[in-house]
């Protein structure tokens, strides 16, 4: 009897530790392999670019294996105001979203909803036919086409190999093609609704023929309207049933709630401290463009390629879920088989980059010319934001700054550097 409760407690006791070790703590750097005095060369660099009113203010959070070596937010919110940036600071992840609704998409494959080479006109039968551009009047925006080869498939939307472009910040063509028929990028909007932007795209021509090349496009905006389709859930209650909740992520929203909108970073523009100017005229490459979209509420357009925010702990959180291999915190999001099918690159050596399916990823090759690991994968946001994965390291690593337009993307890869720099 002593045995089997002995058997009983240890049980329970492994179970609790290897819980809690999945979930994201405080940890001291140099109990995690990081040495704090040269994890201070983080602070000097952000501290540099705030001094030379290239940024207003900057958060970084580094963990290694769960623990959290490093989480500051330095210099201001608002410097007119005198305003610190704080920690908990909600900010516009924009593209950042992509992995999210990357994540959702293969649950349903892994609920056997759908298949990835399956054609996305099944589902949205908007796309069914579709025609790449040929020739384009810059003159009166009218154009001719040509048959595609074959249909769009769902793995070609989540490697953005479809031959769909960007609405607004895309190229010059695409950009007056899309505005004729009123398609929009998805972010800064004061209302609509994901599916009518979908079905419109669905009959405009593609910039070239599916799986020739990569062209980075509204391809998970399409994969969000899939994920509603496919679940008969609006996007945004798809991500807050089987993601957010499960997860713990409670600062990640389309559209904050009102206790929280305080906590909205303030956008800036380049080579300024000062406020981007909340008018529809904002940033003209965008057309109509409202910077306080996060705080609208009736906001209705969830899309799933940049309309979120989140904080960096959040963001944290479901990073963390990747390097676990799908778990966290005993919830079981996705398996550790899918995720390596998601960090492989699905892209051919001649497309010039190396895609998986919602992310880049750094190969053999390419690790030989930076700091991060083999096999670590990666992207960020419009608003000059960062993150990485290194399973190799096990490190997960964010860098936020909240500006539009910017210049100074050199920043981002010094904090590649100085966060390695300071791994023992």
């Amino acid at each position: 009897m002593r045995k089997v409760l002995l058997v009983f407690v240890l049980t329970v006791f492994l179970n609790v530790f290897f819980l809690s070790a999945q979930v994201l703590k405080p940890g001291v750097p140099e109990q995690n392999h990081f040495s704090t005095e040269r994890l201070q060369r983080i602070d000097k660099l952000v501290q540099q670019y705030i001094d030379s009113n290239w940024i207003a203010g900057a958060i970084a959070i580094v963990a290694h294996d769960g623990n959290i070596v490093y989480h500051k937010a330095i210099g201001y919110d608002d410097k007119e105001k005198n305003k610190p940036l704080q920690k908990d600071a909600i900010w516009r992840i924009a593209s950042q979203t992509k992995a999210i609704t990357s994540v959702a998409v293969m649950m349903l494959f892994e609920d056997g909803k759908i298949l990835l080479d399956e054609p996305i006109s099944k589902y949205i039968p908007q796309f069914k036919k579709p025609v790449v551009l040929d020739k384009f009047n810059k003159a009166d925006t009218t154009y001719t086409t040509i048959p595609a080869k074959r249909e769009i498939t769902i793995r070609d939307l989540l490697t953005h190999t479809s031959g769909v472009g960007y609405a607004q910040i895309g190229s010059e063509t695409m950009n007056a093609i899309y505005s004729k028929a009123g398609v929009v990028g998805g972010i800064g909007l004061k209302g609509g609704l994901l599916a009518d932007n979908i079905k419109k795209l669905g009959s405009l021509p593609l910039v070239h023929q599916p799986g020739e090349k990569f062209t980075y496009g509204l391809n998970t905006d399409i994969l969000g309207y899939l994920v509603e389709v496919v679940s008969g859930l609006t996007l945004d209650k798809f991500f807050r049933k089987n993601i957010f909740d499960p997860l713990g992520m409670k600062d990640t929203y389309f559209y904050i709630p009102k206790e929280k909108q305080n906590r909205l970073a303030m956008l800036h523009s380049d080579d300024k401290t000062k406020h981007v100017v909340n008018t529809p005229e904002l940033i003209t490459v965008n057309g109509n463009f409202y910077r306080d979209y996060p705080i609208l509420e009736d906001g209705s357009f969830y899309s799933g390629g940049g309309g979120l925010v989140s904080t960096a702990y959040d963001y944290a959180i479901f990073m963390q879920m990747l390097l676990n291999g799908g778990d966290y915190n005993g919830k079981h999001i996705l398996s550790r088989n899918t995720i390596r099918l998601m960090t492989t690159s699905q892209t051919g050596n001649d497309m010039g980059i190396k895609f998986g399916l919602g992310f880049q990823v750094v190969t053999e090759g390419e690790a030989a010319r930076t700091t991060v690991s083999p096999g670590s994968f990666f992207w960020g946001g419009m608003f000059a934001s960062s993150y990485w994965i290194d399973p190799k390291e096990k490190i997960v690593a964010q860098f936020v700054l909240q500006q539009y337009p910017y210049s100074h993307g050199d920043l981002a890869e010094k904090f590649k550097v100085a966060v390695y720099q300071a791994l023992k």
